[in-house]
């Protein structure tokens, strides 16, 4: 009764392959996987800080800055990896690694100075 079983569960008329070719084919699906998370994921990120380390390295005094915590400022002084930011009427230190963009602040009042009159 277990023989019957046994072969029943074993290779039904060689249907499935064996040697370096079945292997082979069983790790193609995967290597797709791989290659197109690469190239959806992990190259675009590694553009973005790529950009995102040379923006930083370009900082300077009088550079219009976006913090990561939302704030708009102005460098008013560097101390190596350390910026002094003018947010108005306060002076903060903050690493550069805490700067996500920077901006023009004649974009920005433009936009600031034109959403009133739509609103009228």
């Amino acid at each position: 009764m277990f023989t019957s079983i046994a072969y029943a569960a074993g290779n039904a008329g060689g249907a499935a392959q064996s040697g370096p070719m079945g292997a082979f084919a069983s790790l193609v699906p995967l290597l797709l996987m791989f290659a197109v998370f690469y190239f959806l994921l992990i190259r675009p990120q590694q553009k973005r800080n790529k950009e995102h380390k040379a923006m930083i390295e370009s900082l300077g005094k009088g550079s219009y800055i976006i913090t990561s915590s939302g704030f708009l400022g102005r460098i008013v002084d560097l101390e190596g990896d350390i910026l002094v930011v003018d947010l108005g009427e306060t002076k903060v230190r903050m690493p550069r690694g805490f700067v996500n963009g920077t901006y023009d602040p004649k974009a920005l009042n433009k936009t600031a100075d034109a959403a009133p009159a739509e609103n009228k």
